[in-house]
């Protein structure tokens, strides 16, 4: 992905679980089976990633799921 700077880890990891999709669909993965799916290269990157960034990103994702719920019309 440092290559390929377009390249976003959430493509990586869709393309990783696409490969399997049986195996997810049949059977509970915990987080140690899916993170071995994805590959090593997705795991460096995450052990590499500030726990501030993955945080900032969490609040991010609620003001816009908040926002978007607010703003949703009722009938």
């Amino acid at each position: 992905m440092k290559k390929c700077p377009k390249i976003t880890r959430s493509e990586v990891a869709m393309k990783a679980i696409a490969k399997c999709p049986t195996k997810i669909e049949t059977e509970e993965l915990g987080s140690y089976e899916l993170l071995s799916l994805l590959g090593e290269e997705f795991k460096k990157e995450l052990e590499e990633t500030p726990v501030e960034k993955y945080e900032e990103a969490l609040k991010e994702t609620r003001d816009a799921e908040w926002k978007r719920l607010s703003m949703t019309p009722t009938s």
